[in-house]
């Protein structure tokens, strides 16, 4: 039997709400379509957001959105995109289907579409094609309530009061689609551009995020915090889940047990990837104040056939919800070096949430593992160790069991366990050293590794009551089923 041997007198760092956070770019049908419909619309909305969306993502609540990219954000001038839709200059967008954009989603909608979620806002700023007067002057229109020439325009297209930015990201990708530059350079370009990111906002600080690595280049951040460690208040870090390779990443649904595994033993990367990264920012930052920043993470599969390439556009089944949750527990371990993460992206784009088409919705099996971690938000981490063995499967070996634990203020304790295996059902002892439990409330997602929800069955997946648990003196004992998450709320 596995053990977790939970300390609830012991906390090791705080898990923000920001690791749950989510990404939209002009990408496909994720912001027009999926977010965004128009005032006019038939499909129900306010203020041109679709109602439904916007009520799914409250739901969870989501607590941060990372706009407008992504690689178009490099592409991407603000002052296009303000003021009267009719008079908002028209764009192709080269980066993703080279359709047209037509700007009628900019920055007065995005801050009204956070407004409507109740989530904080985290813009990238144009490095690769922009100015660093363009950057400069675009926060001041978003956060200046004095009087100056970008705070009076704000106010002549209708925004007499400031907005707030959360965080801003200088560039996106650098390295790559961003302007192919050299860590060196970039690092020089991150100085400059940041300088004239102001806080206008003395009640509202900006978090400013650098550019950092794709995956494993430890050079880059080697470069980056060496050369701009003390400038930055995060760095980002980029890692997507492909199955196999970048030519052949595999369909996202119809695949084998051995590409389920593949997928799992793959995204467990990211613990050695933060482990990694995270040992280099500890030798510049060893108070860990600058947050590693997971900005773009998930799965990243071949498109449905018969879609734009373009568009991105993926189904969601029980295996990337299980992707999920190993990483949303891997994110709660590492919570001190780890401060925000954004996964790609909310609808109709790669691991998204959410699916729509036409007047019609789809929650996806991410959206439900989502659904099952938000208890852990703005939580102490709890110490926990577990006893669990390997499980070896298709010649891919991961662990059994997968866990994190976190106290919450009013003295529950949340736990949320990940069996990934597809035959076995695993039991797990449960110690709560500190606490005798005297209540027990479960929540799980459970499936076949393909199971997915459709816009003619929605329903397939959700998550559901969870109640194979036996209460002890000391803790209690749980019985995962195969391809599950567990979430459980100890008192």
């Amino acid at each position: 039997m596995n053990q977790l041997f939970i300390n609830t007198a012991v906390t090791k760092g705080h898990i923000r709400k920001d690791l749950h956070g989510q990404f939209s770019e002009h990408l496909g049908r994720c912001i027009y379509g999926g977010l965004y419909v128009g005032e006019n619309s038939e499909i129900p909305n306010v203020n041109g957001m679709r109602a439904d969306v916007v009520e799914a993502l409250k739901a969870i609540h989501l607590p941060v959105l990372r706009w407008p990219g992504g690689c178009f954000a490099d592409e991407y001038h603000w002052k296009d995109g303000v003021g009267p839709k009719e008079g908002r200059k028209r764009m192709v967008n080269t980066h993703w289907g080279g359709v047209t954009e037509d700007n009628s989603f900019g920055t007065q909608e995005f801050f009204e579409l956070c407004r409507q979620i109740g989530c904080d806002a985290y813009i990238t700023g144009n490095v690769g094609s922009g100015t660093v007067q363009e950057m400069n002057e675009w926060v001041e229109y978003m956060t200046f309530d004095g009087i100056s020439p970008m705070a009076d325009w704000r106010r002549q297209h209708g925004h007499e009061d400031a907005w707030k930015v959360a965080y801003f990201g200088v560039g996106n990708e650098p390295w790559g689609c961003g302007g192919n530059m050299t860590a060196e350079y970039y690092a020089n370009e991150y100085r400059r551009y940041q300088t004239y990111i102001r806080q206008y906002r003395p009640d509202a600080k900006i978090y400013k995020i650098a550019a950092g690595p794709s995956e494993g280049d430890t050079h880059w951040t080697e470069v980056l915090m060496k050369n701009a460690g003390k400038y930055m208040d995060g760095l980002s870090l980029h890692y997507y889940t492909v199955p196999h390779d970048w030519q052949h990443k595999g369909s996202a649904l119809g695949f084998t047990r051995q590409d389920y595994y593949e997928t799992l033993k793959k995204t467990l990367k990211m613990e050695d990837l933060i482990r990694t990264h995270g040992a280099i920012m500890d030798q510049y930052d060893p108070d860990k104040r600058v947050g590693l920043i997971i900005d773009e993470w998930g799965t990243w599969y071949d498109v449905e056939e018969g879609t734009n390439p373009g568009f991105l556009y993926q189904q969601n089944s029980m295996r990337d919800a299980m992707v999920a949750a190993l990483n949303l527990n891997i994110f709660n371990k590492h919570c001190d070096r780890v401060h925000m993460a954004n996964i790609a992206q909310l609808v109709n784009v790669l691991q998204a949430m959410i699916l729509t088409e036409g007047p019609r919705m789809v929650l996806t099996p991410t959206y439900f593992a989502f659904k099952l971690f938000q208890p852990h938000q703005e939580n102490e981490l709890l110490d926990s160790h577990l006893l669990s063995p390997d499980l070896s499967a298709e010649g891919f070996t991961l662990p059994a069991v997968q866990e994190s634990a976190s106290l919450s203020p009013d003295g529950t304790v949340h736990v949320t366990l990940v069996n990934p295996g597809l035959e076995e059902s695993q039991d797990v002892e449960i110690v709560t050293q500190g606490l005798k439990p005297r209540h027990v409330v479960g929540r799980m997602l459970t499936g076949n590794m393909d199971d997915h929800n459709t816009f003619d069955a929605p329903d397939t997946v959700a998550d559901q009551p969870f109640v194979s648990f036996t209460m002890s003196p000391t803790g209690l004992t749980a019985s995962l089923p195969p391809c599950s998450i567990v979430h459980l709320a100890i008192k």
